[in-house]
């Protein structure tokens, strides 16, 4: 199904625009859901397809990022689907080196130890050379698709990537990272900075190749406090959605809508619902209505079931999401988990969710 398709343009008509008419705040007569690492280790035939390959060689190679786009699409009746690849091209796309050790994750080989080592990164990335096969990924994906669902294109946000290029790694406290925000401010804003223009070109590159929504992850948002978040995290989010709207405008692309997930950022949901973002994405913590008080009318939220609930037996799933749909409401709401599938996961169970968001929201949506 995943040939190489030469032209980007003449994409096939969309037959399923739940997912973008409800992040837009348009009427829908259901719930739209997807899960974040929809396509993922959770399932045996992604497994298999993995198998063989290093995980980096896979992200480059548009023809199994596509497939692997396409795998939970088969199984599940989702509403959108996003593409497979990391956060972290952005940081080999800036000339550092990331490799996945099996049990231990992605690993940086030289991360960011001085700020001298800022001069060690490309200052100018033309992303086109670097991240091109994202960008074939997406436009192969995309016709694949035969217009089933919308394609959402992701990067990472400039204060998780920084964290990851200075801790070479996860981290559960990411002392390294934050000791760089109070020890060289000026050096952190550098980078950040250089981060905010890659990630834009990244964006709107995604957009021009054939993404139809585009979502920020700022997975590291819960490591800052409130003035941290305000002084190295938010303006950078901000500006990202500013710039890569200005952009489309200028190269007369489609203004697609943008979500903004910022994991464990209660503290800041006010300002990131004045962000300039479309969606504003919701990890667990947090109560639907409380969400709601503190973002208003003029966003739509996304998210927010325990990943964990999905270990429950299939009827208490069921009830788990209707509690979740009246609490957020049906409209301007994408229903999601509040963070990404796990690799022991049952695919019934995914299943179970995708169906009860589809079921209990039109039947709310009825009555």
């Amino acid at each position: 199904i995943c040939s190489f398709v030469r032209s980007p343009k003449g994409f096939p008509k969309l037959k399923n625009d739940t997912f973008l008419r409800a992040a837009r705040g348009e009427e829908t007569e259901h719930t739209p859901v997807w899960c974040m690492r929809q396509a993922g280790r959770y399932l045996p035939e992604f497994r298999e397809t993995r198998a063989a390959q290093d995980f980096f060689a896979t992200c480059r190679s548009p023809k199994l990022c596509c497939e692997l786009t396409l795998q939970p699409l088969r199984r599940f009746p989702l509403d959108a689907a996003i593409i497979f690849s990391d956060i972290l091209v952005v940081p080999q796309a800036l000339g550092m080196e990331v490799v996945m050790v099996p049990g231990k994750g992605p690993t940086f080989t030289e991360p960011l130890k001085e700020v001298e080592d800022l001069l060690k990164l490309r200052q100018k990335v033309d992303v086109t050379a670097e991240l091109g096969y994202v960008f074939q990924a997406i436009t192969l994906t995309r016709h694949s698709l035969e217009g089933r669902v919308p394609l959402i294109g992701f990067s990472g946000a400039p204060w998780t990537l920084m964290s990851y290029m200075i801790e070479g790694g996860g981290s559960t406290t990411m002392a390294k990272a934050k000791s760089w925000l109070y020890r060289h401010p000026e050096a952190s804003h550098r980078l950040l900075r250089l981060l905010t223009d890659v990630v834009t070109d990244y964006l709107v590159g995604q957009v021009a190749a054939g993404a139809q929504a585009l979502q920020l992850f700022e997975s590291h948002a819960g490591h800052l406090g409130p003035e941290q978040f305000q002084d190295f995290a938010l303006p950078y989010i901000r500006d990202i959605a500013q710039a890569v709207k200005s952009k489309l405008k200028e190269e007369a692309l489609p203004l697609v809508p943008m979500i903004i997930f910022a994991k464990d950022a209660h503290y800041a949901l006010r300002d990131l619902a004045r962000a300039g973002y479309e969606v504003v994405g919701l990890d667990w913590t947090i109560r639907p209505q409380e969400a709601r008080a503190q973002t208003g009318k003029d966003v739509t939220l996304q998210g927010n079931l325990d990943p964990c609930a999905l270990y429950a037996p299939k009827e208490k799933i069921g009830e788990l999401v209707k509690k979740m749909l009246e609490g957020f409401g049906t409209q301007r709401y994408i229903a999601n988990l509040g963070h990404g599938l796990y690799p022991d996961m049952s695919p019934e169970h995914v299943g179970a969710f995708v169906e009860a968001v589809h079921t209990h929201s039109r039947h709310i949506n009825k009555h």
